[in-house]
């Protein structure tokens, strides 16, 4: 009786363990089927570069953060911005098909930009840059101010000034553990996205639980969305750990040379810390606007439809409309 019980269990095993590979197998399929098309390669004097471009109108140079591609930062312009706008969308240094040169700083990257819009036969362009794309978009607009009308920080990791006696912001051992484990393994990401959604949405995604709860469907649809979209991990390894490298420390930049309009948005409750940061800079680049909501997290959960207002309406008045 017990061996017929253990067969039976071994069986069961077999046939959820199975069940879980070919559900697994059939998502990382369709993640790599995403980033395989809609992109295109472009080969400057700064390197290969992939990038997308949908849409027409005037141009909106969207930086993706960490964990992205040229489909995060499609994602983060559809989010966010009104239609009636081309997008162009690249994969910065590491991620997807861009890859990762000898010197993969943002002030390289800066440059990289310009050269994918000298590709592009692109002159001036808004910049919108969000959360790990913050840095390169803030070097475009300090080293190529001619090339930017406009530039949009939403949730932007940038310098924040502390006291000597205050320690770096730093995850806690349980958000570090997890992240470690699931940012190395296609499989562990997803696994932990299904199996542990709230740690997912609190480390990876630094946005408190509860607010995600609070939210609509289509804002948590939105929140998991890109959470799943930093599959398939492989393809965005040297990014992810370059991203890392860089966020330890970010220096003040000149914000007082800025010279294009500029609005950063971030929210209090950002678990990455990106209030304090995006208000200090807004409050040293001349004539620039901060808006700080004091919930939603980094994804901004709950405050789509403002910030989308937000934009338009400073889109508008750069570019000499009406609100």
């Amino acid at each position: 009786m017990i061996r017929k019980l253990l067969a039976l269990l071994g069986v069961l095993a077999i046939v959820l363990a199975a069940g879980v590979a070919i559900t697994y197998c059939r998502a990382i399929s369709a993640a790599r089927a995403r980033v395989g098309s809609g992109s295109k390669v472009v080969h400057t004097p700064c390197g290969s570069i992939e990038y997308a471009d949908v849409g027409s109108g005037p141009v909106i140079f969207a930086i993706h953060g960490a964990g992205g591609g040229f489909d995060q930062s499609l994602d983060l312009a559809r989010a966010f911005l009104i239609p009636g706008y081309r997008i162009v969308a690249p994969s910065r240094f590491g991620y997807l098909r861009t890859p990762l040169p000898s010197d993969p700083s943002p002030i390289a990257q800066a440059d990289a930009h310009a050269c994918l819009l000298d590709a592009l036969n692109q002159q001036k362009v808004v910049v919108l840059g969000g959360s790990m794309g913050a840095p390169s978009a803030m070097q475009l607009c300090l080293r190529h101010p001619d090339r930017c009308s406009a530039l949009i920080l939403l949730f932007p990791i940038t310098f924040a000034p502390r006291r000597s006696s205050e320690p770096p912001p730093r995850p806690s051992a349980t958000a570090q553990f997890l992240m470690d484990r699931t940012l190395k393994s296609d499989f562990a990401f997803w696994a932990a996205l299904r199996l542990a959604p709230d740690s997912m949405i609190r480390t990876i995604g630094a946005t408190p639980p509860d607010e995600f709860k609070k939210a609509a469907p289509p804002e948590q649809e939105r929140v998991l969305a890109i959470l799943d979209h930093i599959l398939p991990i492989r393809e965005r390894e040297e990014g992810l750990k370059n991203d890392a490298a860089v966020a330890r420390f970010i220096p003040r930049y000149e914000l007082e040379r800025f010279t294009v309009p500029t609005l950063v948005i971030s929210a209090e409750d950002d678990l990455f810390g990106t209030f304090k940061g995006g208000r200090y800079t807004a409050e040293h680049i001349p004539g620039a606007r901060f808006i700080g909501y004091p919930t939603g997290g980094h994804f901004l959960v709950g405050h789509a439809s403002d910030v989308r207002l937000d934009l338009s309406r400073f889109l508008a008045a750069t570019e000499g409309k009406a609100p």
